[in-house]
């Protein structure tokens, strides 16, 4: 199975500047907890509920800031055609929860979370990656 079979590929994106309220009113909307952005064709990064929270809650920031500002810019991509296996794999290896796919040209093309990783494999293997992701 590849990670286009099972990944979110209807996935909205955020300019760098728009503001975190904006953005949080949008993730809501669409109950998301993550948004990656997005300037053109190039991902730029990735603003999730937990950057909203730590880096703007956290620190008393006015939520009028654009989102290049808190957004987490370390953002691990993997391909359509890649192996869902190995992709799972990879997540549990980096800890991570969720994977921007993306295609030949390096343009968004969807999300793998851990949720399509669950829809598709066992409930073992899916305690194993999330045991991974989870381990200090």
């Amino acid at each position: 199975m590849r990670v286009a079979d099972v990944m979110t590929a209807e996935v909205q994106a955020a300019n760098p500047s728009d503001t975190v309220a904006q953005v949080a009113r949008r993730m809501s909307e669409i109950d998301s907890g993550v948004m990656p952005v997005v300037e053109g064709d190039r991902i730029l990064g990735l603003i999730t509920d937990r950057d909203i929270v730590i880096r703007v809650v956290g620190e008393n920031r006015d939520s009028e800031i654009p989102v290049s500002e808190v957004m987490t810019t370390s953002v691990e991509t993997c391909r359509a055609d890649d192996k869902l296996k190995e992709a799972a794999a990879r997540m549990a290896d980096l800890q991570i929860r969720r994977l921007l796919v993306v295609d030949d040209q390096g343009r968004l093309a969807g999300v793998l979370s851990l949720g399509d990783v669950a829809r598709e494999h066992s409930a073992r293997a899916v305690g194993e990656t999330l045991e991974e992701i989870s381990e200090d």
